[in-house]
């Protein structure tokens, strides 16, 4: 039997060897310098050109930095993530922008800055609801949103394009290479067109003046209120959420989430629309499983009453957990900040969506920063699998329209002081010029990703995302 001396000196040991063990700092830091050096013109070796075992230890350092919150809670969505990713080479695009934008870090210092989506690529434009409830088209995901230089979108978009007409469309290079010049020679005849004309503020891509590309995705993520309702979310009863494998119901949680609300509508000010009645929450519950960077974050459904009281017009509010932007410290030092978190990312929605969902804000609870937005029956994605070589082009050139949109909105409800539209041309001639330059980078960039995730799927099966980086000594 130990005596207690014993025990005492075990314990010792045993404290001694946690305290020579912790947890490995962020290297978020260490990346802004890094930024702001090569911004510089400083002659430094970014991680885009690190190869071999130095390639594979970045990759899998940056993931699990970017996973810490989720693989040290156990998360049960950060497995599920981590299995995503392993999927296919655009899920695994999609659910690394960190690791995309490490690579680009502190590029394109002198050109135009405007407010970036950070996110860009086919399945980040959709259908969704405007101020009045009615459905639009444009970019719809502004987790990522900063003020960063405009080339930063164009290359996450054709590198987005690429891999998707590979994976989702089957295309060879030659075919990839076109979708991409049309997704940015319709950015910049959009830009152009803005800068003559300046009528951002004013259009919107609807049902009765989109390319026919669009019309059909209008048509196809038409559902009517109630069937959306009762088909995906409530219980026979009408009176809440059901419970199922994505939904779980928490009931007790309605006093929290009322408060929730009520903060949402005084902070954006909001003039109550008929539609969402007085704003009385009904039901709450999580909701499991949906997104690819956002899995196994913590997201919630509130269900609000709508005006007839009887389900048949209730409406759905989204509430998301919000993180730092994945471009935070690695864009060029730029002087505009949008603010961190969900004020970010309402900030960002305010300015690209000038006739956006009066729900998107941001809002505390339990002292964790949530961005809100309106589910609706007609919220809504592409098929991608479903087009073919001729409309890959044409939905390519409607998005790089769409985002010409989103930026030339940036000195009109954003904080940029100088004239976006003609510096934005400017800076992209001569056009065929800028264009082989984003093929070239496109290109690169796709195939450093293909062996990215050769690397990953490698990790990964032998276990290596199921902790975050220790420091021993």
């Amino acid at each position: 039997m130990a005596t207690s001396v014993e025990k005492k000196q075990t314990n010792s040991k045993t404290k001694t060897k946690i305290e020579h063990r912790h947890k490995a700092q962020s290297q978020v830091s260490q990346f802004a310098d890094l930024a702001k050096r090569i911004a510089k013109g400083d002659q430094v070796m970014p991680p885009a050109l690190l190869t071999g075992t130095a390639r594979r230890r970045h990759l899998r350092s940056t993931l699990r930095e970017d996973h810490a919150q989720r693989i040290e809670q156990q998360a049960h969505g950060a497995e599920e993530k981590f299995a995503k990713l392993a999927e296919s080479r655009f899920k695994f695009f999609r659910g690394t922008a960190l690791l995309f934008y490490r690579d680009m870090l502190g590029q394109d210092g002198d050109m135009p800055t405007v407010m970036a989506l950070g996110d860009v690529h086919p399945e980040n434009f959709g259908v969704m609801p405007d101020k009045n409830g009615a459905p639009i088209f444009g970019v719809n995901d502004f987790d990522e949103t900063v003020y960063a230089p405009f080339t930063w979108d164009i290359k996450r978009g054709a590198v987005g394009f690429w891999i998707a007409a590979k994976e989702e469309g089957g295309m060879k290079r030659k075919k990839r290479r076109n979708v991409v010049k049309a997704f940015v020679n319709g950015y910049l005849e959009a830009m152009k067109g803005y800068a003559e004309h300046a009528t951002e503020k004013n259009d919107s891509y609807r049902m009765d003046n989109s390319p026919k590309v669009i019309r059909r995705l209008f048509k196809e993520a038409w559902e009517e209120r109630r069937d959306w309702l009762w088909d995906d979310y409530l219980k026979p009863s009408g009176r809440g959420f059901r419970a199922d494998d994505e939904l779980q119901p928490i009931s007790s949680e309605i006093p929290k989430f009322q408060k929730a609300i009520d903060d949402l509508a005084k902070s954006n000010g909001l003039d109550v629309p008929d539609r969402a009645g007085e704003l009385k929450v009904k039901d709450v519950c999580v909701r499991h499983g949906q997104g690819t960077a956002s899995l196994g974050l913590p997201r919630y459904y509130v269900l609000i009453e709508g005006p007839s009281k009887d389900a048949t017009d209730d409406i759905i509010i989204e509430f998301k957990s919000a993180r730092r932007s994945a471009l935070d410290g690695l864009t060029p030092p730029v002087e505009f900040n949008a603010g961190d978190k969900a004020d970010r990312i309402a900030h960002g929605q305010r300015v690209q969506l000038a006739h956006g969902d009066i729900f998107y804000g941001a809002v505390k609870i339990d002292g964790e920063s949530f961005m809100s937005r309106e589910r609706a029956p007609f919220r809504d994605d592409i098929d991608l699998d479903e087009l073919s070589t001729k409309t890959w082009k044409a939905y390519a050139r409607v998005c790089g329209a769409a985002l010409a949109q989103a930026h030339a909105l940036s000195d009109d409800l954003g904080q940029v002081d100088y004239d976006v539209e003609p510096s934005i041309i400017a800076a992209a001639t001569p056009h065929d010029l800028f264009i082989d330059d984003i093929l070239e980078f496109t290109v690169e960039a796709a195939d450093r990703l293909k062996e990215d995730h050769r690397i990953f799927r490698r990790d990964h099966a032998r276990g290596a995302f199921s902790k975050v980086d220790m420091i021993y000594r």
